[in-house]
């Protein structure tokens, strides 16, 4: 198909088509962490976004068939990181171990929670509501501590990951 043909389908009937459809937003990717009960858990996810500044809120959007679902499910609360262009190799950490958490350079926060360093920004959060949809959950964290710092992001697109280019 070239770039300037329209491609309609029922994304019911073509999962994988609706897939490729989703894969053209281009995202940043976050890597959620909680305190599990055996120890700190995370999972990456490119779905997070902003709800609310006042109160601030956010969300991010787990699978519910993901191995790591159980330990975010019942979690009061977690953290969000904003991962940098630099940071590929957590992200792919994450991704092949939920105890990887334990071998990427991190610290305990003062509540205990596992936090990420070097990553753009982290959102500490505490569970302010939690949604059916589908196959995921939309969970909604109230921020209670942002870290924030500069550099360029890790971005996720058509199943690959990369970083900004400037446009001129």
């Amino acid at each position: 198909m070239d770039a300037g043909t329209i491609q309609s389908f029922d994304p019911s009937a073509d999962a994988d088509s609706f897939r490729g459809a989703l894969g053209s937003f281009v995202t940043g990717v976050t890597v959620v962490t909680t305190d599990g009960p055996d120890g700190p858990v995370a999972m990456v996810a490119n779905s997070f976004a902003s709800v609310s500044l006042d109160p601030p809120l956010v969300l991010w959007s787990p699978a519910k068939a993901s191995k790591r679902f159980e330990h975010f499910a019942g979690s009061r609360r977690f953290a969000v990181h904003v991962l940098s262009a630099d940071q590929r190799d957590v992200c792919a950490a994450i991704i092949g171990s939920k105890t990887a958490i334990t071998k990427v350079p991190m610290h305990l926060s003062h509540c205990g929670m596992p936090l990420i360093e070097g990553a753009l920004a982290t959102f500490e959060c505490n569970l302010e509501a939690t949604h059916d949809a589908g196959d995921h959950v939309i969970v909604v964290g109230r921020v209670t501590k942002a870290h924030h710092t500069g550099g360029d992001p890790l971005v996720f697109h058509a199943g690959r990951y990369g970083r900004f280019a400037d446009a001129d």
